[in-house]
């Protein structure tokens, strides 16, 4: 009995002893609990914080990278359908090319383009009835990417925009290389003391009806801005432009007759030949008087003689020889565009006969191969060499009202070209009665070169005479819409080839603008921008707040 109730008495201890073992860990897990809480409490935070702390390193270096790109290539994108916010290829090659600093400078503030939307498409409203999208701001736009692109070349180009009641003293440092008056809403194009003026009618110009816009009863718009800019870059940045006189007055009165070819729709014939073909493509042009001025050499490299209405004296015809004589040089050029109606001038038919070419007194005409009317014919490319490579070569050539030409058989060493011609089935006209047909349907020379050369110490030295039989080809509605007709790459790559120019110039394709889209307002880009700039991070760091309050007082 002893024994058992000592044993129980061992038990009882023992038993007693286990439970104080648990009793105490169990009061020490208690009392470790918050310990560790808080201790997973300042893990998770810490790792919050960490993770915070990243994402704003990545997006701080994010933006460092993106502005350092910026200055190599363009980051903003064009989700238009027409690309009218993006440059083409070609002008994007000659920024990227020139290697010369150029000064772009805008005599407005920027807010100018949008006033100016604003004010065409409420004329365009008020006197036609309906609307009509003109996004002048796409000036600006593209200004900037010119900047971009050039910066990836060795040149660049600064934009700047001066408004000239606040800072004159700016632009006025910019007189000195132009004569003209500076108006507001201009564009400067300078470099190296070349100054190209856009003038601020021309840049309201930048817009102009599709005169082939289809019969939809909404009117569609091209943009030739992009062409105009980057004409005025080429100029400024040509270190040898080809010297021009362009006979435009005799004795004081217009050369040309003004009433035909004068239209105050359509623009003139000849300004747009000046204009759009030569000036805007590396030749300066100077008008001159040709009966009172002098034609020398030395002072220029080429003479346009354009649709003159009467004959001239042989004083005149001496000038014009002599200037291609050159002393015996020779190296000069010249272009000549008969009248379409004119053929009592016998002292210029001698001159052109000097040069083994006739413009004949007939209009070439075709049922088959002609636009709108059998007068305006299509053109065939029939010497290649005089043309070169012809880009968008599937795209007409067309020669409204053309002269035949003829090449006259001589004894002499002229070399001439046949460059265009009518097609196979085109026929001749007499000049007052367009029905009346003449002689046997076939090809007829619209475009000839005559070439005289002299070879010194193995050296060829050579004059050409272009001889182009329309005027009309250089209408601004053919012109002006390049992706339409070809007229304006013929012209120009010909006469870059005549005059040996080694940039062979390019045509800037106008932009034809799709009003079928929704276009947002200054103001409703200026909201749209706030939002997603400010509006948008605000809530995402907000709703990063509460959520890590939330987790901290779990």
């Amino acid at each position: 009995m002893i024994q058992m109730s000592k044993k129980n008495i061992d038990e009882t201890k023992a038993k007693k002893a286990v439970d104080d073992i648990k009793e105490t860990a169990a009061e020490a897990e208690k009392a470790a609990a918050p310990a560790s809480g808080a201790a997973r409490k300042f893990k998770y935070g810490s790792v919050f914080y960490v993770i915070i702390a990243l994402v704003i390193a990545v997006v701080v270096v994010l933006n460092v990278v993106v502005n350092m790109l910026a200055k190599r290539s363009p980051i903003k994108i064009d989700l238009t359908p027409d690309n009218r916010y993006e440059l083409t290829e070609e002008s994007i090659n000659i920024v990227r090319n020139m290697d010369k600093d150029v000064e772009i400078v805008v005599t407005a503030s920027k807010d100018y383009f949008a006033n100016l939307r604003n004010y065409y498409e409420s004329m365009y409203a008020q006197y036609y009835g309906s609307a009509a999208e003109m996004p002048y701001e796409m000036i600006p736009e593209l200004l900037d990417k010119y900047a971009m692109y050039a910066a990836q070349g060795k040149g660049s180009i600064t934009v700047k925009y001066v408004d000239m009641d606040i800072d004159p003293d700016l632009i006025n440092k910019y007189k000195d290389y132009y004569n003209g008056d500076i108006s507001r809403g201009s564009i400067m194009v300078y470099a190296d003391g070349r100054l190209s003026m856009i003038y601020d009618s021309e840049v309201a110009a930048m817009l102009t009806p599709d005169q082939t816009a289809s019969k939809s009863g909404q009117m569609k718009f091209n943009f030739t801005g992009e062409s105009d800019i980057t004409g005025a870059i080429c100029n400024v940045i040509d270190t040898h432009p080809i010297r021009v006189a362009f006979a435009k007055k005799m004795n004081n009165s217009s050369m040309y007759d003004k009433q035909m070819y004068d239209d105050s729709v359509n623009g003139s014939v000849v300004e747009t030949f000046e204009k759009e073909i030569l000036g805007k493509h590396g030749y300066d042009c100077t008008d001159i008087d040709i009966a009172k001025d002098e034609i020398s050499p030395d002072d220029y490299d080429m003479l346009v003689v354009y649709a003159p209405s009467v004959d001239f004296t042989e004083d005149i015809i001496k000038k014009m020889s002599d200037f291609l004589y050159n002393d015996g040089k020779y190296d000069r050029n010249m272009i000549y565009v008969p009248d379409y109606s004119k053929t009592n001038l016998p002292n210029i038919e001698e001159f052109l006969a000097d040069w083994s070419i006739k413009v004949e007194n007939r209009i070439i005409a075709d049922d088959t191969n002609a636009i709108t009317s059998p007068t305006n014919i299509l053109l065939e490319i029939t010497d290649v060499t005089a043309v070169g490579g012809l880009p968008q070569s599937k795209t007409p050539i067309v020669a409204p009202y053309s002269r035949e030409l003829t090449q006259i058989t001589k004894n002499n060493e002229d070399i001439v070209s046949e460059a265009l011609k009518s097609s196979a089935e085109s026929y001749t006209a007499d000049l007052t009665d367009k029905n009346a047909e003449l002689g046997e349907k076939g090809a007829r020379n619209v475009i000839m070169v005559s070439k005289k050369q002299h070879s010194d110490n193995l050296v060829t030295h050579t004059s050409s005479l272009l001889v182009i039989g329309s005027p009309f080809m250089t209408d601004s509605t053919v012109i002006m819409q390049n992706q339409t007709y070809n007229n304006a790459n013929v012209l120009t790559i010909m006469i870059n080839t005549l005059t040996g120019k080694e940039d062979n110039g390019v045509v800037i394709p106008d932009k034809n603008l799709q009003q079928s889209f929704i276009s947002v307002t200054t103001k409703q880009a200026k909201n749209v921008q706030l939002i997603v700039i400010l509006l948008i991070p605000f809530i995402i760091a907000v709703t990063g707040v509460i959520v890590l309050l939330r987790r901290r007082n779990r």
